[in-house]
């Protein structure tokens, strides 16, 4: 089944350069980026992107950092793209990621791990109708 999911390159990820690492990974894993923008959230936009995480423990921390520098986000479209997209990204904890996998290779920590990927069809519904119209997804 063709899909989309979003995707973000987090800042840890921008900051050290790995944008085409990381889109060269997925192109060659067969995705197909139907849309991408670069841009710096405000912690508006970060807290309510996030706001079903509100009140837990690691909200505030979460949404500083995202917050902090520049995303690139994206989505990504191929056959079953979110499950797809969450293996190649590797458990959350880089500890805990898979070897090859994205967090495994470029994760500094459980908080700054690399990329962010919708976790079922309702959330890359959501999150996708968050950053981009859909006159932007090409």
């Amino acid at each position: 089944m063709i899909q989309s999911t979003l995707s973000i390159i987090k800042p840890d990820g921008t900051q050290r350069n790995l944008i085409g690492k990381i889109v060269s990974r997925f192109e060659e894993e067969g995705f197909e980026i139907a849309a991408m923008e670069k841009r710096q959230l405000s912690l508006r936009e970060v807290e309510g992107f996030y706001a079903e995480h509100k009140g837990r423990g690691f909200f505030e921390e979460l949404t500083t950092y995202m917050s902090s520098g520049p995303v690139v986000v994206m989505v990504l479209r191929g056959e079953n793209a979110i499950d797809r997209n969450r293996q190649i990204m590797g458990a959350t904890n880089p500890k805990d990621a898979a070897e090859g996998t994205l967090r495994k290779l470029y994760a500094q920590d459980i908080g700054m791990n690399t990329v962010h990927g919708s976790d079922s069809p309702a959330a890359a519904e959501r999150e996708i109708g968050y950053f981009f119209p859909k006159t932007a997804i090409f």
